[in-house]
């Protein structure tokens, strides 16, 4: 499948994770369509912390579960993680941190990008500069 999906940075969008393999088409990309209701964009990085809210909130993400090929997440593993989960998990002050180059573009629609860089992994110097407002 040949993707021209972009990041939050505009940039073409980078694999999350191959081991596990992730994402909704299980590419180990945040691709989305109209078909993921979950919104599988952001692309975070497990802590027990988060696996544990997860577990608590009804999606057990440590667990495997052979017959969907899922070996269980541990702390350390990165995963398109849907994005309404991830926002349940900020305001319960639980969020993991997130790879921005490999979290998908639309999330911006949801998460701010003063926010997004507060949580990246990967940020790599990106100043963040407030749109201008007109007099």
């Amino acid at each position: 499948m040949t993707t021209l999906a972009k990041n939050v940075f505009g940039e073409d969008l980078l694999v999350c994770s191959s081991d596990p393999l992730t994402g909704f088409f299980r590419t180990g990309k945040c691709e989305t369509c109209g078909d993921d209701q979950g919104m599988h964009t952001v692309c975070a990085e497990m802590t027990a912390d988060f696996l544990k809210f997860s577990k608590m909130a009804g999606n057990d993400l440590s667990t495997p579960v052979p017959e969907y090929r899922f070996p269980g997440l541990k702390p350390g593993d990165r995963w398109c993680l849907c994005l309404p989960r991830w926002l349940e998990a900020l305001e319960a002050g639980m969020a993991p941190k997130l790879a921005l180059k490999a979290t998908h573009i639309s999330a911006i629609e949801h998460i701010s990008m003063e926010v997004l860089l507060q949580y990246a992994v990967d940020a790599d110097g990106y100043v963040y500069e407030p749109p201008a407002l007109d007099d």
